[in-house]
């Protein structure tokens, strides 16, 4: 929903809040749905219908349990049955600097400041580890905002008596925690206060009369912030940019003024702006976000357009480039097809409203922000969050290289009239085993990313992972696809649970780069032959229906399982005895750990 999207009117949101509700509930959308609790030092009521709205927005409906006015502390360490009856899938703790306990006085030493530092952050560490052993979930705490006065001037931020000085060190404290903290999470409010107004964000009055933290109309900014990291460790992020070329990425018409007279570089402020603007997406790239081009051009001018030597993309800095005269819907459907990836993972970027209405229109889930002025380009699609980072694996750092690598084995299949030829050609070599620590945060990563070749669609929280792999109770096995053009990083995560002599299939996923490749196979002879050494006679598949993963509707009858069960809205179950099973990959070389 555009109104939603930034930038949005905060003031049409909190006076439509419950129309925007009614009309997202009524669209039809199949969400996730998820149980979140907050623990909050003020109050937190607005903070949860703002929040509401941007994860139902983003294909998230979740159920809240909110703690009493500032009885976060209590319930992290002493919670109630109604809490762990709740079970929830993540914990948001509000705290602002509202919530410290003491201020340095002008009259304390160093070593006196310092301890009364180390006890505040001790405070909040104890918290967090309470509630990571008591609900093993994700945990998103609030960094804190700078105070609204200094005592001490300018000197404030710099002496180790000041509240900025004493606030800033915390705040180390805290990222240091969540730099080596799987599944805890910052929400920068120290950088989305000041990007509001301190001023305004931190006007007393709200706290004096309300308990806020923060002023009324600051509440859905600092909903749709945290909601972007919310839906983010969900697997709700974009996962590719569709960019326009002409006044998008440079200025003027390449086709009309020619090369030499668009404006890129650094001659004039709007070409610098156009600059920046490239050098913004390309350290996207550099986070494994995906570039394509979506253009009305011809394609020798797109091409020359990107080798302005002035510009900071390249033509190989794309994955795919549609630089012709189709509708741009019909471009974006071919490119997410082309890379395997369902088309509401793209964001359309085009400073062209009519071009934007009509993707939006025919592909619904695409992103097409507002992109009203080159100086507004970077900020409108910063802080729109599309691509929050959660976990970042090296896999993320070769991501566009692996879909490049992609597009080579493509090229090379239109020379194979038999496909099996084709595939021997890539010389596949498959690394499948039980897990091994190196892989954990990637296996993680891969299941709450992976919506398309994931039959149950199950998530995974880094704590919950580590329990699955220290537990005897589980067949697991990583799958790692190597071959001639590169390596694919680990592609699929299989997890089944053992019942006696059943093993029942909790987790079944792959990722869509490799599709069509016989990996799965693969993992299927792996998974019999570790059924056969410890004892498991039969395997259990479950499929459960969501509005993503058709394709793997009939995957376990593509494995040889018999279908014993399925309800009134399709969830299904199968069964295989590994009797009899015979190998079923013939085309990738499999070997385990080394």
């Amino acid at each position: 929903m555009k109104e939603l999207e930034y930038p949005f009117d905060s003031e049409y949101i909190i006076k439509k809040r419950k129309s925007i509700k009614r009309t997202l509930l009524a669209d039809g959308t199949k969400r996730l749905k998820k149980k979140i609790a907050v623990f909050g030092g003020s109050t937190t009521n607005d903070i949860v219908v703002y929040l509401d709205l941007f994860l139902l927005n983003n294909g998230i409906e979740a159920e809240f349990y909110q703690s009493e006015y500032a009885q976060y502390w209590q319930d992290a360490m002493f919670p109630s049955q109604e809490l762990l009856d709740f079970k929830p899938d993540l914990v948001f703790i509000h705290t602002t600097n509202r919530n410290v306990s003491a201020y340095p006085d002008t009259s304390m030493s160093k070593d006196e400041v310092n301890s009364m530092l180390e006890n505040e952050y001790k405070k909040f560490e104890q918290m967090w580890q309470k509630i990571a052993d008591t609900y093993h979930c994700p945990v998103i705490q609030n960094n804190f905002e700078m105070p609204f006065y200094r005592i001490m001037g300018n000197k404030d931020c710099s002496d180790y008596r000041g509240r900025s000085n004493y606030l800033t060190r915390l705040n180390n404290k805290f990222y240091e925690y969540a730099d080596k903290t799987q599944g805890f999470y910052i929400n920068d409010i120290n950088f989305i206060s000041a990007s509001y107004g301190l001023k305004a964000w931190s006007d007393p009055s709200y706290w004096n009369m309300y308990k806020y933290a923060m002023c009324v109309d600051a509440i859905p900014e600092f909903s749709f912030n945290l909601a972007n990291i919310v839906k983010s460790v969900f697997g709700r992020n974009k996962k590719a940019l569709a960019l326009d070329l002409d006044n998008t990425l440079w200025g003027g018409v390449v086709g009309d003024d020619g090369v030499d007279g668009i404006q890129i570089g650094q001659e004039t402020g709007v070409a610098q702006s156009y600059y920046e603007f490239q050098s913004y997406i390309k350290s996207l790239k550099s986070l494994g976000i995906i570039l394509t081009v979506c253009s009305k051009n011809d394609h020798e001018n797109a091409i020359a357009g990107l080798e302005h030597p002035e510009g900071a993309l390249r033509p190989d800095d794309f994955i795919i480039i549609k630089a012709n005269w189709e509708n741009k819907d019909r471009n974006i459907i071919e490119t997410a097809n082309e890379l395997n990836i369902l088309p509401d993972s793209i964001v359309f970027v085009d400073d062209n409203p009519a071009e934007r209405a009509i993707v939006q229109a025919q592909i619904p889930g695409v992103s097409a922000p507002v992109m009203d002025s080159v100086e507004n380009y970077i900020t409108t699609i910063d802080r729109n969050g599309y691509f929050e980072v959660t976990n970042f694996s090296d896999d993320d750092l070769k991501r566009n290289e692996m879909y490049k690598a992609n597009a080579q084995r493509a090229a090379q299949q239109s020379a194979f009239t038999d496909y099996n030829d084709y595939l021997r050609s890539l010389e596949m070599t498959a690394v499948i085993d039980d897990f091994i620590p190196v892989y954990l945060q990637r296996i993680t990563q891969l299941t709450n990313k992976s919506n398309q070749f994931n039959v149950t669609t199950k998530r995974y929280t880094a704590t919950e992972m580590e329990e699955v792999f220290n537990s005897s109770e589980y067949i697991r096995l990583y799958g790692k696809l190597i071959d001639k053009f590169g390596d694919n990083g680990v592609v699929s995560v299989v997890i089944g649970k053992k019942d006696n002599d059943i093993l029942n299939m909790e987790l079944w996923i792959m990722s869509c780069r490799v599709l069509k490749r016989d990996m799965e196979l693969a993992m299927l002879d792996k998974l019999v032959e570790r059924c056969r050494e410890q004892g498991i006679k039969t395997i259990r598949g479950y499929y459960y229906p969501t509005a993503k993963n058709n394709m793997v509707r009939e995957l376990y009858k593509f494995f040889g399982f018999e279908k014993i069960s399925e309800d009134e809205v399709g969830n299904t179950v199968w069964e295989m005895s590994v009797d009899g099973y015979e190998q079923r990959n013939h085309v990738i070389s499999v070997e385990g750990n080394k």
